[in-house]
């Protein structure tokens, strides 16, 4: 669900490093979307029905806790807080097999090319833009900054619907105004809070930034931090996220074509 934070503290300590602009501006640009975030939303949008929603095991669940994600998800949503209006998403729905493979089937008819990605969808949308096949990554999550994304797209795929403006973050500019590498940069969202592994409990955006501009790493922060203020997680897999981040599995991108694809089959 990306990286806990970073949004606010890049809003504090780099608000530079991100502009806003109207769609037309990337009229003609190639871009790598996360369709993961856009087939929730639409599966969100069929079901305003009222049909029954089930959880894995086929059960009907209760419509309580779908009413209250609802909710969460509709203030989420008007305060355009992306990282919670991917938390309650998935709470709604849930994302089969077939409903990936007819999205394949759909975008092949469109002639619009699509990679499948061997892990993580924001990696390999990363290392689509560091190759150069594509300008941007199209996300809600964060952490395409952390797989090293140059450019990052926000509400790419709902501007027009919503009238929201869409956010372009330049990853050059958050290194930058942050005084970070991107080494840093990674175990400074490590800290924060990502997928892949736990959180110090108890440090939050604030004092992560400072730790990282302090010691310059995990290892060093371990070393310093006050073990009778902050506990540091019990087998901390922080090391194996980083090298996550660092040497994700993605598809070479010069092995890849990415154009339109002239395919008749309608």
């Amino acid at each position: 669900m990306g990286i806990t934070g970073l949004t606010k503290l890049l809003g504090d300590h780099a608000p530079a490093s991100m502009k806003e602009y109207d769609i037309k501006h990337f009229f003609g640009r190639k871009v790598a979307i996360d369709a993961s975030m856009s087939i929730y939303q639409f599966l969100i949008a069929v079901r305003q029905d009222g049909s029954q929603l089930t959880n894995e095991e086929g059960e009907t669940t209760r419509k309580e806790k779908r009413e209250e994600a609802q909710k969460e998800l509709d203030k989420a949503e008007e305060a355009g807080d992306e990282e919670n209006v991917e938390k309650f998403s998935r709470r709604l729905v849930k994302v089969t097999k077939e409903h990936n493979d007819d999205c394949k089937k759909l975008l092949t008819l469109m002639g619009i090319p699509f990679v499948e990605a061997p892990c993580e969808a924001e990696a390999q949308c990363a290392a689509l833009v560091k190759g150069g096949k594509v300008y941007a990554t199209g996300t809600e999550d964060m952490d395409s900054l952390t797989f090293g994304s140059s450019v990052v797209l926000r509400h790419l795929t709902f501007s027009e619907a919503r009238k929201l403006p869409i956010k372009e973050y330049q990853l050059c500019k958050i290194l930058e105004d942050l005084n970070l590498s991107q080494d840093e940069f990674i175990d400074l969202c490590i800290l924060l809070g990502c997928d892949y592994c736990d959180s110090i409990r108890g440090i939050g955006p604030k004092r992560a930034i400072e730790l990282i501009k302090q010691h310059r790493n995990i290892e060093e922060i371990i070393k310093h931090l006050d073990k009778k203020k902050y506990t540091v997680p019990d087998d901390w897999l922080f090391k194996e996220a980083r090298k996550l981040f660092q040497e994700p599995e993605v598809t070479d991108p010069e092995k890849l074509e990415v154009g339109k694809q002239l395919i008749n089959k309608l």
